[in-house]
């Protein structure tokens, strides 16, 4: 009898260890609702559109930009390790600034701060300094970029709705 007892209780315990999700495993799979095509506008009434795409085997998001003039950019999201959820922005000011995600405590914002960053030139070179992505229903989502440069902040708000809603 108490042999059964320890091997249930292991179970339960190995059970319960495999079903827990890290907060950065749980923004990650929120990001990845996300997948598809985008469409809506920047601060300044333009339009823009945006597509998220799974990619190398799920361990990876691909975030696309296109409309921001000329230079449309990359944003690659992915876990490292289980408890940490980073971005890389392949910015149109040539150069790669990582951000790491914290999330809200209801888990529909995720903020991304400056951590690092390639080929900036020096720390007041103009970069990308954080994202906040607003994830408000299954159709909805907003992007809230804030770009840094000479101790200056630019901010960039776009509201998106999925491209099949954003037409009707």
């Amino acid at each position: 009898m108490k042999a059964i007892r320890v091997a249930l209780s292991l179970f339960v315990l190995t059970a319960t260890a495999a079903l827990a999700q890290s907060a950065a495993q749980k923004s990650f799979d929120q990001l990845k609702s996300l997948t598809g095509s985008w469409e809506g506008k920047t601060s300044q009434g333009k339009p823009l559109n945006v597509s998220f795409r799974d990619t190398a085997g799920g361990s990876a998001l691909m975030s696309e930009i296109h409309g921001m003039g000329q230079e449309d950019m990359i944003t690659m999201f992915h876990l490292d390790g289980p408890n940490r959820l980073l971005m890389t922005h392949y910015c149109g000011a040539g150069n790669q600034p990582r951000m790491t995600a914290t999330a809200s405590p209801d888990g529909k914002t995720i903020t991304f701060d400056f951590l690092d960053a390639t080929n900036l030139a020096t720390p007041d070179a103009g970069h990308m300094q954080r994202v906040v992505i607003a994830i408000l229903d299954a159709n909805h989502h907003t992007e809230d970029w804030t770009f840094a440069t000479q101790g200056k902040e630019l901010k960039q708000f776009f509201d998106l709705k999925r491209s099949e809603l954003a037409q009707k």
